[in-house]
C-alpha cells in the first residue's frame, strides 16, 4: 500500500521519480510552480515541453527532469476556475488520473504532486483537495508500483486544505 503524506516544501527540490507541474495548455512555463519548475529544470525542459506540442485541459504529459532532483516531470493542466459550472470537477480529477497513469506506465515508485489549479487558476482549496486526495487514493490501487505519493504544498493555507481532505478521506473508513 502506498503511503501518502501532506508536506510543505519547495517541489523543485524533492528527490521522487516525479514532480507533478501545475501545468497550462502551452506547457511553455509561466508563473507560480510552473515557471519555479521551468526555472530549476533549466532550458531544456522547456525545449522538450514545446516539442510536445501542448497538452489539453484534464490531460497530462511527462517529460525528463533535467536539473531537477526528480527525474520526471508530469505536466497536468488542469481547469481554470469559472464558478463550478464549467465542468472544472471532472477536468481538475481527470488530469490527477492521467498523472498517475503515466507513472504508472512508467512503473515510477514515488510523486510529489502540486496542488493543481489552486493558483492563479484560482480552484477553491478545500474543493480542489479533496478531488486530488480522492483521484490519488483511488490510483494507487490501480498502480502498485507507487509507493509514495506526497501533496507538495506551498504556504500553510494550501497545507492545511490537504491535510483536512486527507483526514476526511481515511477518516471516511477509506483506505
Amino acid at each position: 500500500m502506498a503511503h501518502l503524506e501532506v508536506i510543505q516544501a519547495d517541489i523543485t527540490t524533492l528527490e521522487v521519480d516525479a514532480i507533478v507541474n501545475a501545468a497550462n495548455t502551452r506547457l511553455a512555463g509561466g508563473g507560480g510552480v510552473d515557471g519555479a519548475i521551468h526555472r530549476a529544470a533549466g532550458p531544456d525542459l522547456l525545449a522538450e515541453c514545446l516539442a510536445l506540442g501542448g497538452c489539453p485541459t484534464g490531460d497530462a504529459r511527462i517529460t525528463a527532469g533535467y536539473w531537477l532532483p526528480a527525474r520526471h516531470v508530469i505536466h497536468a493542466v488542469g481547469p481554470v476556475w469559472r464558478g463550478g459550472g464549467a465542468d472544472e470537477a471532472r477536468l481538475l480529477a481527470s488530469c490527477y488520473r492521467r498523472s498517475l497513469e503515466l507513472a504508472g506506465e512508467r512503473q515510477l515508485r514515488s510523486l510529489a504532486f502540486s496542488a493543481i489549479s489552486c493558483g492563479i487558476y484560482g480552484y477553491p482549496l478545500d474543493a480542489a483537495a479533496r478531488i486530488a486526495i480522492g483521484e490519488v487514493m483511488e490510483g494507487i490501487a490501480r498502480y502498485p508500483a507507487i509507493e509514495l505519493v506526497q501533496f507538495c504544498c506551498f504556504g500553510n493555507e494550501v497545507t492545511s486544505a490537504y491535510r483536512e481532505a486527507l483526514a476526511a478521506h481515511y477518516g471516511a473508513g477509506r483506505t
